[in-house]
């Protein structure tokens, strides 16, 4: 498993974000916690496309491009979101087979 998720407005999405001394409560912010580091926003979707693997490694490139503008482009998606992606009527509940990957 190489994944597992916590929602920031969760009890333990604040422990984690508390005890790294991370003061972001901004639930469209994207928080990688890869060993004792961690990124935000687009530096940690690149760092999870990085380490999914396979072709997705291809996007590393991108890191070239100056952090405000790749923020930029992020914080311009997350507004843009539900346009592109849809937008769901619930919150996604995990099935039994993925509610493992779920901090609690």
């Amino acid at each position: 498993m190489k994944f597992k998720f916590a929602s920031i407005q969760s009890e333990t999405g604040q422990r984690l974000l508390n005890s790294k001394g991370i003061n972001n409560k901004n639930p469209e912010t994207v928080i990688y916690f890869k060993g004792n580091q961690h990124f935000l926003k687009s530096s940690a979707v690149l760092e999870i496309l990085y380490d999914i693997g396979g072709v997705w490694k291809i996007f590393v490139i991108l890191k070239i491009i100056p952090k405000p503008i790749l923020d930029g482009v992020y914080q311009f998606t997350a507004k843009k979101r539900y346009k592109y992606f849809g937008k769901r009527v619930s919150c996604y509940l995990p099935g039994a087979e993925n509610k493992k990957r779920f901090l609690t």
